[in-house]
């Protein structure tokens, strides 16, 4: 009965892992699932954010800006807050669902832990866009290099935001909000 139990637990993730060859790897991947889990779906919301952010920035021609004296790049600014959204809706899901195991629970424990992602990732969106714009307009990088080496810097902080402040572990009433 126990062994059912458990098995119901097992979410495709530790299925593959206990299965065939990969069974060998289990202890390490259970010790570290959840970091693991993180990388695989933060190279995936990379992917998301890289697509979304490549098809806007051929598509569109914006004027570059200047603001406070300096030249803003819109077409990387607003092709990278579409990236964002998308990006960030992954994340949300792919994280609530597989990588933290301490979640929310109810409409109102779920609202806030959405919104607190959110709020979170648009953090690191400025400093995104900051980055950005400075790796295009002031040292002349391709965009897309400049999206993939910038993305380092956003998925540690996505992690350490997620990980402090966002699914972390609750005492009883953040878990049973209704």
């Amino acid at each position: 009965m126990e062994n059912k139990k458990q098995e119901d637990r097992m979410d495709i993730f530790d299925r593959i892992m206990a299965a065939g060859p990969l069974k060998k790897l289990e202890p390490f991947y259970k010790k570290n699932k959840e970091i693991l889990l993180y990388l695989f779906f933060g190279g995936m919301t990379t992917v998301v954010g890289l697509i979304f952010y490549i098809l806007p920035a051929r598509i569109m021609d914006l004027q570059d800006r200047t603001l406070l004296g300096l030249t803003v790049d819109m077409n990387t600014q607003v092709s990278n807050i579409i990236s964002w959204i998308c990006a960030v809706s992954f994340a949300y899901v792919t994280n609530r669902i597989w990588v933290f195991s301490e979640k929310a629970h109810g409409r109102r424990g779920i609202v806030t832990e959405c919104l607190s992602f959110f709020g979170g990732r648009l953090l690191t969106l400025i400093i995104e866009n900051i980055l950005l714009n400075i790796c295009t307009t002031a040292i002349g990088l391709n965009d897309v290099l400049a999206k993939v080496l910038v993305s380092v810097v956003t998925i540690i902080l996505n992690y350490v935001i997620s990980k402090l402040f966002i699914f972390r572990a609750r005492g009883e009433e953040g878990k049973n909000e209704q």
